[in-house]
């Protein structure tokens, strides 16, 4: 249920509506408002980066999991709510919103990621996800399409726009209830050393994290893989609505279209992708996932080729909006599988007794990429224009596909369940 909550953030704010509102409504200035978008996410993805991986150790050691999702939700919604306030030109307040809101939300998403072990049988967490995350585009569906009715479209001339931020907030907060009411916390808290802290012992444990990795071979490589598909993740989740209005120069139904599909696509894919995970493996679907994304780019950028492809072919008079839709909705299907597949994938290759740990790695590498891959788009589309900047998210993808085939899920399973001071896996 905490998905359905929380993509009520990533979808109105991050994805559809306040990424088309900052640039357009609040800065005033697409290309400046693009570059501006990509700093203040990067921003927010770099604090992720300093804080996450001693969190996830304090976690492990507190061994109260549920506070932290808690507070990390009550960043979030305070800070969205608080985006009301930002009017056209609060160029400095609406950014600042926007690196504490989202630094909550990614935060708040490996808090949450850290229960999934505990949710079932190693061979049912690939589905468990899928569901999770099929969940959570409903709630994105549901949540956006209520601020549009209510609110009417991110355009300038539209007062009533800059509501998107409490609205958002009031569903997260809302949905978010039956999680921590019925979420069972399964963890145990670790003593602490006599005079020894907290913060020093989780800087000590990070420190043990970071140099133990090497032990975990097949979750390195992974993490390294995931690292370039999240990189071209990130700037699908937060440019491809304003690649629809600034290069596709899409009509309000054929973004509201685009919503609606993408949105259900996304939905059949993250629970498709999760049956599928049980019949095909984690890694081959996570791979698949990946194999989509590089064709879905190279045709979004070739989108004008391939509609008078079509139409010489056919004889048909499809637009170049038709075809961007059609395509969307292809990558749609990709959204959230690659993010399930991927966090089915962390929680198999790591130790039941460093879960929490590593899935801060898990997010930290996600944030990584993500400052990755906004700052190289937000320069590129500056220096280039944000048609020919696309590209760089097909190579990421690309990229990632390539060092996940070097992953050895039965060896990196064996790894992961060696008993501390017994020989590794060879």
């Amino acid at each position: 249920m905490y998905d359905f909550a929380n993509s009520s953030y990533t979808t109105v704010i991050i994805t559809v509506y306040y990424a088309q509102l900052f640039p357009t409504v609040i800065v005033g200035d697409n290309t400046r408002g693009n570059l501006l978008w990509s700093v203040s996410l990067s921003i927010s993805y770099a604090l992720t980066v300093l804080t996450l991986p001693l969190l996830g150790a304090m976690m492990d050691r507190i061994g109260n999991k549920k506070a932290f999702l808690l507070g990390s939700t009550i960043l979030t919604v305070v800070t969205t709510a608080a985006l009301g306030l930002a009017g056209p030109g609060m160029v400095g307040l609406a950014m600042v919103l926007i690196v504490l809101s989202n630094y909550g939300f990614s935060v708040g998403e490996s808090f949450v990621a850290s229960f999934l072990p505990g949710l079932g049988p190693p061979g049912s967490l690939g589905r468990i996800s899928g569901i999770a995350w099929g969940f959570g585009y409903v709630g994105g569906l549901l949540s956006t399409a209520g601020v549009l009715l209510l609110l009417g479209g991110p355009e300038p001339g539209n007062p009533a726009a800059t509501w998107a931020g409490p609205l958002t907030a009031a569903w997260f907060a809302l949905a978010s209830i039956p999680t921590f009411w019925l979420l069972r916390d399964r963890s145990v808290p670790i003593a602490l050393p006599e005079g020894v802290s907290l913060v020093s012992v989780g800087f000590g444990q990070l420190a043990k994290t970071l140099g133990e990795i090497r032990r975990f071979r097949d979750l390195a490589v992974f993490l390294v893989s995931y690292f370039w598909a999240m990189a071209g993740l990130s700037i699908v989740v937060s440019f491809a609505f304003i690649y629809g209005a600034q290069v596709i120069g899409w009509a309000p139904l054929t973004q509201q279209l685009m919503f609606l599909f993408t949105q259900i696509s996304a939905t059949v894919g993250a629970l498709g992708f999760g049956w599928l995970q049980g019949r095909l493996g984690d890694k081959p679907t996570y791979a698949l996932t990946l194999l989509i994304w590089v064709s879905a780019v190279a045709l979004i950028w070739g989108t004008p080729t391939v509609a008078s492809l079509i139409n010489g072919l056919a004889g048909s008079e499809i637009g170049i909006e038709q075809v961007f839709l059609g395509v969307g909705c292809i990558a749609g299907l990709c959204i959230g599988a690659t993010q399930s597949a991927g966090r089915t994938l962390v929680a198999l290759l790591s130790p039941p007794d460093k879960v929490g740990e590593f899935f801060s790695l898990w997010g930290v590498f996600g944030k990584l990429a993500a400052i990755a891959g906004l700052m190289s788009l937000g320069l590129l589309q500056a220096a280039f224009g944000l048609e020919n900047a696309i590209l760089l998210t097909g190579v990421f993808f690309g990229l990632g596909l390539v060092v996940v085939l070097g992953v050895d899920m039965e060896r990196g399973r064996a790894e992961a369940t060696v008993v501390p001071g017994a020989p590794e896996a060879p």
